[in-house]
């Protein structure tokens, strides 16, 4: 599989440019799945749910499916969490992977930034971010694409990958 990130701090875009993305590449007739990141706690499940109920009572993993989709829940339940690698490894095969977040690992990646935000230029630390999608004019050592030129950045992770 074919993995390309897109990063930022807080506020940068960073979803909007992947939801994007992935709409892009699917019009393109690639397979396309997506990590993301979440520096907080989530639940994709509702409480009183039978699946709920099941994570409650102390299971380690629940496999909620139906005729339109299935999802496997893990619990760490206080065990470390798990690096990249591991969770692209559980992933089906497909065209290519886009990861939201996971800045410090080393896959490439595109930063989303913002101006408006205040926060310091990522890439200029970082040499696996390739290219940046702003909003604004920035000066940097790689190509610099607007933010909301979602096609130009498509194609320059394509051109990247040699998809």
């Amino acid at each position: 599989m074919k993995i390309y990130g897109i990063t930022g701090w807080k506020n940068a875009g960073k979803t909007g440019l992947m939801e994007r993305l992935v709409a892009e590449f699917c019009a393109r007739g690639l397979s396309v799945s997506t990590v993301k990141h979440a520096h907080h706690t989530f639940d994709v499940d509702q409480k009183g749910k039978d699946s709920y109920r099941h994570r409650d009572a102390g299971a380690r993993e629940v496999l909620l499916a139906s005729g339109t989709r299935w999802v496997l829940m893990n619990e760490l339940r206080g065990d470390a969490e798990p690096p990249l690698a591991d969770l692209l490894a559980r992933l089906s095969p497909v065209d290519l992977v886009l990861v939201e977040g996971y800045k410090r690992d080393h896959h490439p990646k595109i930063e989303a930034f913002r101006a408006e935000t205040g926060n310091p230029l990522i890439a200029k630390q970082d040499q696996t971010i390739k290219a940046v999608a702003s909003d604004s004019k920035i000066a940097i050592d790689r190509p610099v694409f607007d933010l909301d030129d979602t096609s130009a950045i498509a194609d320059f992770i394509a051109g990247e990958l040699t998809l």
